[in-house]
């Protein structure tokens, strides 16, 4: 049997960091689902199709990881997926407390699901989506924060 994780977010890009996180989870598990969601709270940069576009070139080459997309409670589309394991990444302690948090409300809603948190390597500990984005609006260097050989979309 084989086991099986889920790596969702919002990833507006997905990062060199997010990377980090799921070469990581890699380690663990078989096989890794990133799961590109709707988060609410975050008003996007980048539509859907082009956040996936940047996932897939960023993983072109990994054995074991697929690409997806769900509008729906993250629980809900591990129930779907058969999937009892949720990975998480934080850079820093306000990190770890939000996806403390998220993790307790997802134990409460699928006691079958657990939440695994790891903490990015040291050398990404800095990147964050929301940097990434700002370098973009003011047409910085993002090569230090993207994967290598990732085309992000005309602006």
């Amino acid at each position: 049997m084989s086991r099986k994780a889920l790596f969702p977010g919002s990833f507006d890009p997905f990062t060199a960091g997010h990377l980090n996180i799921l070469k990581r989870a890699l380690t663990m598990f078989d096989e890794v689902v990133v799961a590109v969601g709707i988060n609410q709270d975050k008003r996007g940069f980048f539509d859907m199709e082009q956040r996936l576009d940047i996932i897939r070139q960023t993983v072109s080459g990994l054995e074991g990881v697929s690409v997806i997309h769900y509008d729906c409670l993250t629980v809900d589309i591990c129930r779907q997926l058969g999937i009892n394991h949720i990975v998480r990444g934080v850079r820093n302690m306000l990190d770890f407390e939000n996806e403390r948090a998220i993790a307790d409300a997802n134990r409460r809603l699928a006691p079958q699901i657990e939440t695994i948190i790891i903490p990015t390597a040291q050398e990404f500990a800095h990147i964050s989506s929301s940097a990434v984005r700002d370098l973009l609006q003011h047409h910085g260097d993002t090569s230090l924060f993207m994967s290598e050989g990732v085309k992000l979309p005309e602006l």
